[in-house]
């Protein structure tokens, strides 16, 4: 854009002053003018010289006098001129009044002190310090972080002004004016904030990725500056549009059930009024000719005012290969609804999604995955939550379950646990396991726990052994197992009115025979370091020999999510930082 030069009248014009032999005279004038004018001053219509040993002109318009003396008194005027014109002020006049005989210390009083600032990145910070007292005080400065002043760009004007050239973010901060009594401890402050605007620069680029049709891409940026950066993020350079598979929120780009059409080059903008950066990254869509068919006849129940059961039919073709589900589901009103995924495993074609609010209307699909690619999604199904207090209606278990046959109680009175909780298994010799889990909370248990169901078999053709265990039973050791052989192993849980479903099957593998003695599972604490960071301690559980130990395996994953690979640790170590996790997100830790 281009501006017409040009300059205004003043807006700040000097005033008369009178000052008392040996202080300070201070004048100023200020004026708009495009390009910004050079001002000067002229002592009754003489020029007066930029800086002396007593005198300094400062780029803002500011005329200070140093030991003023009788030959200073006159009229003082400021010049502001630029190309396209020039302009003087109104006269001003210094009247200076004899110094007493005898002058009486006077602690120092900063006459003029430094203002706030904002400047933008390479520009010039200059903050104004003029301080008055009996003896003349000292100036100096500091910042009020105890960082040094960058002596470089930094050079002082006059008697104590500050002036910061080719400003930069490291700039930024609280600067402190100090006016000292010579020899003494006599001093006095003044204090302004330096705020530097900076263009956008990212610290955190989105990385190209390579998918599954049906799959999950998901992009991340994030960029730091001054005014805080806003995030675009673009498709072949054409602005990206949020739609029920698409999500753009905080400084993500979620791409939900992959279709061809989403291969791409994907551009991550960001933008404030100091510039731009743009990072760019492919997602490129692989396709599989014999991924299974979707999932079929989805139905769904409502159980209470925050849970629905999914239920759902395996694929008509190639069901042999799924591995494992992924159920979506979203609010079905509204605009921009956040989408979210629940992974299970292949061996059920049910679960109870069991954090959503009540009265509201949610739409649900399945998806079925293969190693190499994944199904289309199911046909769509809406269900509706209870409102708080609304008569709950609860389905029984499949035996006990009839033809139309609904139970229906009042929200606070026991029902059937939402779900079964998770298990925690280790082995501490070739032929066992330890399983262990936490006690349900109050609102997933929704009554006391009577009762848990555990079985477990091998991974192989092997018969299933079921236990039934006390509801204050949190633990249950299996012995005279095989060594270095895979078992499934799941639960259930129930309160007076029945059993909820079944967990998903967990594996876990003895140790071979020739491993020896294999040490219990460390005893977890988790230590929240802020929204997106977790302190993980742990310590050896009684009874385990440090002896012959080799090393930790951390494992975690987000609530409802696949595990993810362990973190080796070496032995010597007792904690472990785990750092770029969600916000307000649920995860589960284990080590061994």
């Amino acid at each position: 854009m281009y501006l017409c030069p040009g300059i205004s009248t003043f807006t700040q014009q000097p005033s008369s002053i009178v000052v008392t032999e040996g202080s300070v005279a201070r004048f100023t004038c200020k004026i708009s003018a495009t390009p910004p004018p050079i001002i000067t001053w002229e002592f009754n219509r003489v020029t007066l010289p930029l800086a002396t040993d007593r005198i300094t002109v400062l780029p803002s318009g500011v005329l200070q006098i140093q030991g003023v003396n009788q030959k200073d008194a006159g009229n003082y005027r400021c010049v502001a001129a630029n190309i396209a014109n020039r302009r003087r002020s109104v006269e001003a006049t210094l009247t200076v009044t004899p110094a007493p005989s005898f002058r009486i210390p006077q602690r120092p009083h900063i006459i003029a002190g430094p203002q706030n600032i904002t400047v933008s990145t390479h520009g010039s910070a200059l903050l104004e310090c003029v301080a008055v007292g009996n003896p003349r005080p000292l100036i100096s400065w500091s910042r009020a972080d105890h960082k040094p002043i960058d002596v470089y760009n930094t050079k002082v004007l006059g008697n104590g002004n500050l002036l910061i050239s080719d400003v930069k973010r490291q700039h930024a901060g609280v600067y402190v004016c100090r006016a000292t009594t010579p020899g003494t401890r006599n001093y006095t402050v003044a204090a302004a904030n330096v705020t530097v605007l900076a263009p956008p620069s990212l610290v955190e680029w989105p990385e190209s990725l390579t998918r599954p049709r049906a799959g999950t891409g998901r992009f991340v940026c994030q960029a730091e500056g001054l005014p805080t950066p806003h995030i675009t993020w673009l498709k072949n350079g054409e602005p990206v549009h949020a739609n029920g598979r698409i999500k753009m929120y905080n400084s993500k780009l979620v791409i939900n059930q992959i279709i061809p059409e989403d291969d791409a080059i994907y551009q991550c903008q960001a933008e404030n009024n100091q510039g731009s950066v743009l990072s760019t990254a492919r997602l490129i869509v692989v396709m599989s000719e014999d991924r299974p068919s979707a999932p079929r006849n989805i139905r769904a129940d409502t159980v209470s005012s925050s849970a629905i059961l999914l239920a759902w039919e395996r694929p008509l073709y190639n069901a042999d290969k799924v591995i494992a589900y992924s159920i979506h589901y979203m609010k079905a009103e509204g605009l921009n609804n956040e989408e979210y995924q629940v992974v299970i495993g292949n061996d059920t074609t049910r679960y109870i999604i069991d954090d959503l609010e009540p009265a509201w209307n949610y739409t649900f699909y399945v998806v079925a995955y293969m190693p190499l690619g994944a199904s289309r999604m199911s046909d769509h199904i809406i269900q509706h939550t209870l409102e708080d207090g609304e008569l709950d209606v609860h389905l029984t278990t499949r035996n006990e379950r009839r033809v139309g046959q609904r139970l229906i109680m009042l929200n606070h009175i026991t029902r059937v646990p939402v779900r079964a909780p998770e298990l925690s298994l280790t082995s501490r010799s070739p032929t066992d396991i330890q399983v262990s889990w936490l006690p349900l909370s109050h609102k997933l248990s929704r009554g006391r726990i009577s009762a848990y169901r555990l079985w477990y078999r091998p991974s192989s053709d092997g018969a299933t052994t079921q236990l039934e265990l006390p509801g204050d039973q949190t633990k249950r050791l299996l012995e005279g197992l095989q060594p270095d052989t895979v078992y499934l192993l799941r639960i259930a849980a129930a309160t007076s009115v029945g059993w909820c479903e079944p967990s998903a099957w967990t594996s876990h593998r003895t140790p071979k025979a020739s491993s020896g003695e294999v040490p219990l599972a460390p005893e977890l604490q988790l230590e929240p370091l802020n929204c997106t960071t977790v302190i993980v301690r742990w310590r050896l559980a009684v009874g385990s020999s440090v002896a012959g130990l080799q090393g930790y395996r951390l494992f975690y994953h987000e609530e409802s999510q696949p595990e993810s690979a362990p973190i080796q640790l070496p032995p010597h170590l007792n904690q472990h930082t785990v750092g770029g996790l969600g916000e307000w997100r649920c995860y589960a830790q284990r080590s061994q």
